[in-house]
């Protein structure tokens, strides 16, 4: 049993990578598939599709590669099921200078950190990826 969903799910996903997979797959849920999204849209995944039946649908996830090497080298869970971190909109903080993303679960969806900072909203941090 998998206490913690997101952390399953970026945790497959960078192992993915370094075992040179192209698509993984992960059980589906709504905020899977959102995070899922989010990565889509600024590159750190090459896309990502909802498939299955009823009760068995499972996200398969499309992994990006840059010369051979996957673009997803750490992922890094900071609000945790035990501890959750949440922050305002002038406290988001960006990751590597730039080069990484903070993904943070807001009223208004998954979001970056330059796109919760954009729409001055708080929320969550789920991970920060780079």
């Amino acid at each position: 049993m998998v206490t913690d969903p997101i952390s399953d799910f970026i945790i497959q996903l960078k192992n993915g990578g370094a075992a040179k997979r192209e698509i993984v797959t992960v059980p589906a849920s709504n905020v899977k598939q959102a995070i899922a999204e989010t990565l889509v849209r600024h590159g750190w995944l090459a896309g990502v599709v909802k498939r299955g039946k009823k009760v068995k649908k499972f996200l398969a996830c499309e992994l990006v590669y840059l010369a051979g090497k996957p673009k997803i080298k750490m992922v890094k869970r900071i609000s945790k099921p035990s501890r959750r971190v949440y922050v305002g909109a002038n406290e988001i903080k960006s990751v590597r200078q730039g080069f990484g993303l903070t993904v943070l679960s807001t009223p208004q969806g998954v979001l970056t950190d330059k796109e919760a900072r954009q729409a001055k909203v708080g929320g969550e941090v789920l991970f920060e990826i780079y």
